[in-house]
């Protein structure tokens, strides 16, 4: 008889918790709970493996940093932050937890409730956490004709004590790429180092015949460079440079593709870091962008700036501005890019999903692809590869003793655009990126920003279901608009219609 009681005891304390919501679900729901076995319905997503080799972050929802999914110093920055402190628990109990990759799930997991935000392991079913899920599923860039990417090295230095480790995992990673045009952030050691990648990925893959540009800055200094294969493309013109701020870090090559004889600027960038101590403006003014923003805003500003001197002597206008920029998507470096007629592909191609790198748990994009409106039409997809946010630390060349794979190969993801150049492709400005923000406001509704124009032309809001049936709809009647969103669960399209532009946001009710 008592068998039966502490077996009924146990069958009633495993509870089931199920998230309505898990873009504004709380830890702080967890404290009925503190002291007993829950099960939770919902997957839980790995934020970030760096705690311990028993220990990982975990959130019903991937956690991305403010200024990434909201403009700094607005109160929808701050419901970001406040709600990634929020969401974060750690999950302990766990053996060699730093071999699990970040954003992957755990479907159905049994865990003890420590605290509100410490659980221990008991059991759960691992989705998506596998490297060979990635290498088997290279990212859909569309029916493209040219591949470009863009790395960051962390700092690829020939003098380096670990540098075949270094260089093996890049040229591992580069060779799984398979880039027609690639655009190198953070190599160090001059010419010589861009020889050797440049030679060891024409051993690799014997049907390209790569070259790579002249390496400005000598042996001291961290530059930016372009390699490419001259049976795709050829350099028209010289490089163009801007040492705003950087020096060495800021170029423009225009190539033109062979056999059609389609042109395109390819700028390569890599803006001041955001760490250290700046003074006056470039002082850290805790609004989530770091130090030396304004030299930033200003190395922004030199690109656009250079963009247009040199377009009218290339006679090319279309260009494509990929790298490092140390900053995330909604500070003020790439606001000044999208004010001035930009376009970000991580947006346009993945609304507010992208990202290509992370720190504290939280992810983000550093690693843009940004162009101007008349290239646009000629990019048929764009993606960062996941090959190395998502991985622990301790698998760099520098701290792994046997692993000499691709992954972690550098602590930012590689980004990569496929284009189909066409100079008589029409703009059609889908991307809802620039000028109209929507995001999730307090429970249950959606909040349409910049729709509204005093004065102007009507703005008007409609919701739709999967099925095409009308829902809501209803006039934009000021800057920020709260849209309370349906009450049966379901997936829906809410379309912002202004300025003879529609534009689509997709959501789902559970």
């Amino acid at each position: 008889m008592m068998s039966v009681m502490v077996l009924c005891q146990l069958i009633v304390a495993q509870t089931h918790i199920t998230i309505s919501d898990p873009e504004t679900w709380t830890t702080d729901e967890l404290k009925p709970y503190v002291g007993q076995t829950v099960i939770f319905d919902t997957p839980m997503i790995i934020a970030a493996n760096d705690l311990s080799s028993s220990a990982l972050t975990i959130a019903p929802r991937i956690l991305f940093t403010g200024t990434n999914q909201a403009y700094p110093r607005t109160a929808a920055y701050q419901s970001v932050v406040s709600m990634n402190g929020k969401g974060m628990m750690e999950l302990s109990g766990l053996s060699g937890a730093y071999a699990y990759r970040c954003r992957g799930k755990i479907y159905n997991l049994k865990a003890d409730v420590i605290s509100t935000n410490k659980l221990s392991y008991k059991s759960g079913t691992w989705v998506g956490d596998k490297r060979s899920d990635l290498e088997a599923n290279f990212p859909d860039l569309g029916d493209y004709r040219l591949l470009i990417c863009t790395m960051n090295l962390e700092n690829y230095f020939v003098a380096n004590n670990n540098h075949s480790k270094q260089r093996d995992k890049i040229i591992n990673a580069l060779s799984f790429i398979n880039a027609d045009v690639i655009g190198l952030v953070e190599l160090e050691g001059g010419t010589v180092g861009l020889q050797e990648i440049t030679d060891y990925l024409n051993a690799r893959l014997p049907g390209r015949t790569y070259r790579r540009s002249d390496n400005d800055g000598g042996n001291t200094y961290q530059t930016v460079a372009f390699i490419y294969d001259s049976k795709k493309v050829k350099p028209y013109g010289a490089i163009q440079a801007s040492n705003t701020r950087t020096n060495f870090r800021k170029k423009m090559w225009c190539f033109e593709e062979l056999g059609t004889g389609e042109q395109f600027i390819f700028s390569v960038n890599h803006f001041k870091a955001k760490s250290g101590n700046g003074t006056g403006t470039n002082a850290n003014q805790n609004d989530g962008q770091g130090a030396w923003n304004a030299d930033r805003v200003e190395e922004a500003q030199s690109i656009i700036d250079l963009h247009k001197r040199i377009a009218p002597q290339l006679k090319e206008k279309d260009i494509l501005i990929m790298g490092d920029l140390n900053a995330y998507a909604k500070e003020d470096p790439i606001k000044l890019m999208l004010d001035n007629g930009m376009i970000d592909l991580h947006r346009a191609f993945h609304a507010d999903s992208s990202y290509s790198y992370q720190f504290g748990g939280l992810a983000g994009y550093l690693d843009h692809a940004i162009c101007n409106a008349t290239m646009f039409p000629q990019v048929t997809g764009m993606a960062a590869l996941h090959i190395n946010s998502d991985e622990n630390d301790r698998y760099t060349y520098d701290k792994s003793s046997g692993d000499n794979t691709m992954f972690r190969c550098s602590d930012h993801d590689p980004v990569l655009v496929g284009l189909k150049l066409d100079n008589t492709a029409i703009y059609d400005p889908k991307p809802a990126v620039n000028t109209i923000d929507i995001y999730k406001g307090s429970a249950h509704q959606l909040v349409i920003n910049d729709a509204y124009r005093a004065g102007g032309q009507d703005s008007y809001y409609a919701i739709y279901d999967v099925s095409g049936r009308s829902v809501k709809s209803a006039k934009i009647e000021k800057n920020s608009q709260t849209v309370d969103l349906p009450s049966a669960p379901g997936v829906y399209i809410l379309y912002v219609y202004y300025e003879t532009q529609v534009f689509p946001y997709k959501f789902i009710v559970r």
